[in-house]
């Protein structure tokens, strides 16, 4: 396990450059054992959410191989089929989109239920009447899923919640079904987008997806390709909101605007003073924040990975600013720890109202999931004193070379194996 030692009250100023997205690098990955040719991909995180998914591409006899600092190269001709342990799919929640992938590839996946960030309850079952609906059957041996299909046929499935994984794990199980698959209330995200840009990259015919309909036309192979792992929109968010406290000149380089689009409406509503430019984000710390109230929706709308961010940027907001938590029911653990920092913050089921500007302190606090971690490291970076996070184990998971980052940037803190 690690812990982060961070000294408060530096200001942050200088340049930092965004990686590459998370969600998409952990749904992309999997996708590539559908062609069984090179597939290369560039931008690719370096966190750790990418060694879980190169131990299971390993485990399954793929190759998996990292260059040039963000080049990762996939080839899966000699893969073979078998159950995937708990001690490899515990390790992050995207394990999952191995269900599609395997599914794609050999009509056949057993996966042990994944793990990932203790949020609230993320049940797959929209994935698996997808699966179904496909033509598959669902049965479990023991904590193991097993999913097999004599064939996939195309079908038209409707979601009942606009699910980012559901949505990317029934397009990589239809890709090589038999006919037209339609998926309708698919989520919107960029991630998605990204995912079916790489899928008609390899050959496949996925239509309107950043729509809520989308077409998979079923085809026979895919084929080798290169395909460049969007901007992280979570991490740009995270530094814009630290700069919106504590830089008096930061700029946010390698960021798509149109993509955090909710996320600056909010921050212009704030008085933050926020340039935005065509791939940078200029931000500083010179107005005053006024109180705002963020309600959480999928995208478009305000992503609920930035509300445990912004939580800690509303207790240097003068007033009273509220957040409504929308998608998952236990995001709000966070906030605790923000209280035993000094934050003044009532808490009702989803919604929570929280009084600034208040005066945060250094304490021992503890992160409960990835972006809980951020949102504290954003708070430990503003306390006065020296604060440690337990279970920064987690931040790694999402942020690459976080802590290079904000040294070069300005703060002073400390990673460390215990």
């Amino acid at each position: 396990m690690k812990i982060l030692k961070i000294q408060g009250g530096n200001k942050l100023n200088g340049k930092v450059r965004i990686g590459g997205a998370k969600n998409s690098a952990v749904a992309l990955i999997p996708a590539a054992i559908l062609c069984d040719e090179v597939v290369k991909f560039s931008n690719v995180p370096d966190i750790s959410d990418m060694d879980a998914l190169s131990d299971i591409i390993k485990y399954l006899n793929g190759s998996y191989k990292r260059k040039e600092d963000d080049m990762v190269y996939i080839a899966s001709s000699q893969m073979q089929n078998k159950e995937i342990p708990e001690k490899l799919t515990s390790r992050l929640r995207a394990s999952y989109y191995f269900m599609g992938a395997l599914l794609g590839k050999f009509k056949k996946a057993e996966v042990c239920m994944p793990g990932g960030c203790t949020i609230g309850s993320r049940p797959i079952d929209l994935h698996l009447k997808g699966f179904e609906k496909l033509g598959a059957k669902i049965s479990y041996r023991g904590d193991t899923l097993v999913i097999q299909a004599d064939e996939l046929i195309g079908t038209n499935i409707y979601l009942d919640f606009a699910s980012v994984g559901a949505t990317i794990n029934i397009m990589l199980a239809a890709v090589k079904a038999k006919g037209m698959t339609i998926i309708e209330n698919a989520a919107k995200e960029p991630e998605i987008v990204n995912v079916a840009n790489f899928l008609n990259l390899m050959g496949a015919k996925v239509y309107g997806a950043g729509t809520n309909i989308i077409r998979i036309n079923g085809v026979d192979e895919l084929k080798s390709c290169y395909c460049e792992v969007i901007p992280d929109r979570i991490e740009a968010a995270t530094y814009i909101m630290i700069g919106a406290v504590l830089s008096d000149d930061l700029t946010v380089e390698n960021v798509i605007p149109e993509h955090i689009h909710a996320l600056v409406q909010k921050l212009i509503e704030m008085g933050v003073d926020i340039q935005v430019d065509e791939d940078k984000v200029h931000v500083t710390n010179k107005n005053k924040l006024k109180p705002i109230n963020v309600r959480t929706l999928v995208y478009p709308g305000f992503p609920t990975d930035m509300q445990q961010i912004i939580a800690t940027l509303m207790t240097q907001a003068e007033g009273q600013s509220t957040i409504e938590e929308t998608i998952f029911e236990n995001r709000f653990l966070n906030l605790y720890e923000l209280i035993k920092m000094g934050a003044k913050i009532k808490i009702d089921g989803r919604k929570a109202y929280i009084d600034g500007k208040t005066k945060l302190y250094a304490n021992n606090i503890t992160a409960s999931d990835l972006r809980a971690a951020a949102g504290l490291l954003f708070a430990a970076l503003i306390a006065e004193g020296e604060t440690v996070i337990n279970n920064t184990d987690y931040i790694l998971r999402g942020y690459e070379k976080v802590v290079e980052k904000l040294e070069k940037l300005g703060a002073k803190l400390q990673l460390i194996e215990i």
